[in-house]
């Protein structure tokens, strides 16, 4: 009406767990205060971790009633995959929340194994599992792999991290309630380090060491010969594990435009060898766990699919 201010419409933002820790739902609440300003933009209409509602409730909802569905945790059963193409339907906006949803995370270097390797290794090889029993075929049907969440539905937007950040998770949020898809650094983490100070002109590795294998002196992880993901990871989380002394690990994912964050964290890692040429590989043989060092988040979105073993 003329000469009155219309009342602003909230936004309907919905929120969903798949394959995951839970720590991404549990990551929203660490905005603090600013989680209440969001309250007055926004209204929950699906959120199954912090409110009693049902997929049929959901299934109700007219299609793209939502304006921004955030899912997060990886495609990892039937149930999963359901409602990830579920919320794609009700939503304008889909965006993949954490690492797990974007890369499949840790879990999904499971998909180095088959499903018949997976199983007994949880249920009936586990030392720590009393009752050797296989899952009851009534739950929701274990796929032969895991699946991102874009390799499942389009994807509009993704906030990475694990969880995300506060300072990522605040820019990714103020970006979307405005209808932006696009935020985030297009840096290596190195430009915004809490090290960068201590990082030498030239850095000349001849031996790697394993984290507890050596003291911190508070200088470039790499330059004490520890791994560290910096150069070969996106910048905005401001080096929060860093400043807790701890070398990252690559959980916000390869810069814009490189699609393989562990080949180009080896390749980093070639460049800056002081050994002798016949050395280099005794060298790159020393570190332990290849993958899960350099691919520890991103096995699932690079490995093609199926894994690498027959389901036999």
């Amino acid at each position: 009406m003329e000469g009155k201010k219309m009342k602003n419409v909230k936004k309907k933002i919905a929120m969903y767990w798949g394959a995951g820790c839970g720590g991404c739902d549990v990551s929203l609440l660490g905005i603090h205060e600013k989680l209440l300003d969001l309250l007055d933009e926004i209204e929950i209409v699906f959120w199954p971790c912090a409110m009693d509602i049902k997929y049929e409730d959901l299934e109700k909802m007219e299609d793209k009633s939502i304006d921004i569905a955030f899912y997060n945790g990886a495609i990892r059963t039937e149930e999963n995959e359901e409602i990830a193409k579920l919320l794609r339907k009700k939503a304008k906006l889909m965006v993949a929340y954490g690492s797990c949803a974007i890369e499949g995370c840790v879990i999904g270097l499971a998909n180095l194994y088959n499903k018949k390797e997976i199983f007994e290794a949880v249920y009936l090889k586990n030392e720590t599992t009393k009752e050797k029993i296989l899952p009851s075929r009534d739950l929701p049907e274990f796929l032969p792999y895991l699946k991102t969440l874009d390799q499942v539905v389009k994807v509009d937007a993704f906030i990475p991290g694990c969880p995300p950040p506060k300072p990522v998770l605040e820019e990714a949020l103020d970006a979307l309630l405005q209808g932006k898809t696009k935020f985030g650094k297009e840096v290596a983490l190195c430009e915004e380090c809490p090290r960068k100070d201590t990082k030498p002109e030239k850095i000349e590795i001849s031996k790697f060491y394993r984290w507890h294998e050596k003291e911190d002196n508070g200088e470039c992880f790499l330059a004490q010969g520890i791994i560290c993901m910096g150069p070969a990871t996106r910048a905005g989380c401001k080096g929060e594990c860093i400043s807790a002394n701890i070398p990252c690990t690559g959980c916000m994912g390869a810069l814009p435009r490189v699609r393989d964050q562990g080949a180009a964290m080896l390749s980093a890692i070639a460049s800056l060898l002081d050994v002798e040429d016949e050395k280099e590989d005794e060298v790159i043989d020393s570190i332990k766990d290849i993958i899960g060092t350099f691919y520890k988040y991103s096995t699932a979105k690079l490995l093609p699919r199926g894994g690498m073993k027959d389901e036999s």
